[in-house]
This record gives structure tokens, C-alpha cells and sequence, in this order.
């Protein structure tokens, strides 16, 4: 397939990158500094561009099928406007298919409690966490001709082992029998991948765990 992929120089984009490669497929890496993109592969082009600034990258999307965003953004503001910008620009463009990588704050650990809303979730975290809910909210009022799917990783997600072994789950916070919720990196861009090429999640949150 060929992926346009934005923020393939974060912690997780990067990881999203080499699996999409190593899968075969031709990515678009558009990031806002080329100079760190320092992956280098025949099937990866790598272009100059700011999410919300259309203009930018408009012409990269021509013949992309799908479409995903690792969003780091250290203003928690301009996370639902670029989910906004996004979901416009790529139907414009006949993308078919976009994933996002969400957070894990807007997953349900009780009826009508999020897990953002816990007295122990870490008040540093709750700003960023609150820009990815609210890109959520958007996905979800979004009338685009694009099927989207809303990645949430488990609670905890850091470097580990590539297994392709995890759960796929809705709304709901994924716990193992310790009660702990948590994936790789490198297993959360295997689920993520699958999503782009079967795309058997259209239009809904998912949520991806041990």
C-alpha cells in the first residue's frame, strides 16, 4: 500500500515507520524537520510538511491509500485541530483509510468513569491527555468521507518485545489477571498496521493490549 505517514520521528511513529516498511509497503513521511527522519529504505520518501498547513503537503497525497498520525504536540490545543485539518484534507484527497494514534485517558474503566478521570491519574499528564480526548470527540462528530480508526494503546506503553501476541478491544480499558494494562510499542504498531490493511475497524475507537 502507499501510506502517508505523520510523525514518523516520534517515540512511536518511528516504531510505526520500520513496521510499515518492513511489511512492504511504500510510506510518505511527512514531518515538519526532514534532517530527523534518519531511517533510510527504497520504499520511504520523506517530505516537508505541517499538519495544519494543508498547502504543505497536499501534493504528497496523491495516490496515498491510507493514512497515519502519531501527533506529538506540545500544545495539547492543536491536537483536535489537527485531527480537524486531517480528517478534511485526507477525504479531500481520496484517502480511503486513516489511523490515529490515541491515547489510552478516554478508555472506560467503569461506567461513565474514564481512566482520566481517576484521583490517581498524574496531573502532568492530564493536559496532553485532554488534547487526545478531545481529538476523540472530533473523530466521532466527524462527517468526512474517510474511514478513520481511533488507536488508543493500553495504559502503559513503552519499548518491549515484538510478540504479535495482544487483544483488541473497544471502549474499555484492556487489564491482564494482574491487573495491568500495558503493550510494546512494537506489538501496538503490529495492531495498528493490521487495522490500515484489512480495514475491519472503520469509524470506531479501538483499543490495543496484553
Amino acid at each position: 500500500m502507499n501510506i502517508v505517514l505523520f510523525g514518523a520521528i516520534g517515540n512511536i511513529g518511528k516504531v510505526i515507520l520500520q513496521e510499515a516498511l518492513d511489511r512492504g509497503h511504500h510510506v510518505t513521511a511527512i514531518v515538519r524537520d526532514p534532517a530527523k527522519v534518519t531511517t533510510k529504505h527504497a520504499n520511504l520518501k520523506v517530505t516537508q510538511g505541517d499538519i495544519l498547513a494543508p498547502s504543505s503537503y497536499e501534493g504528497a497525497l496523491a495516490g496515498a491509500e491510507a493514512a497515519i498520525a502519531s501527533v506529538n504536540d506540545p500544545n495539547p490545543d492543536n491536537v483536535p485541530k489537527q485531527a480537524e485539518v486531517l480528517l478534511e484534507t485526507l477525504a479531500k484527497a481520496g484517502v480511503r483509510r486513516f489511523a490515529w494514534v490515541g491515547g489510552a485517558g478516554s478508555l472506560e474503566v467503569a461506567p461513565g468513569k474514564r481512566v482520566i478521570d481517576d484521583a490517581h491519574f498524574p496531573a502532568a499528564w492530564k493536559p496532553s491527555a485532554m488534547g487526545m480526548v478531545r481529538a476523540l470527540e472530533v473523530f466521532r462528530a466527524s462527517t468526512a468521507d474517510i474511514d478513520w480508526t481511533f488507536v488508543s494503546p493500553a495504559a502503559l506503553i513503552e519499548p518491549g518485545e515484538r510478540t504479535g501476541v495482544f487483544r483488541v478491544g473497544g471502549d474499555q480499558l484492556l487489564v491482564d489477571a494482574e491487573g495491568n494494562s500495558r503493550i510494546s510499542q512494537a506489538d501496538y504498531a503490529i495492531g495498528l498496521l493490521d487495522r490500515i490493511e484489512k480495514g475491519d475497524a472503520p469509524r470506531k475507537r479501538i483499543t490495543l493490549a496484553y
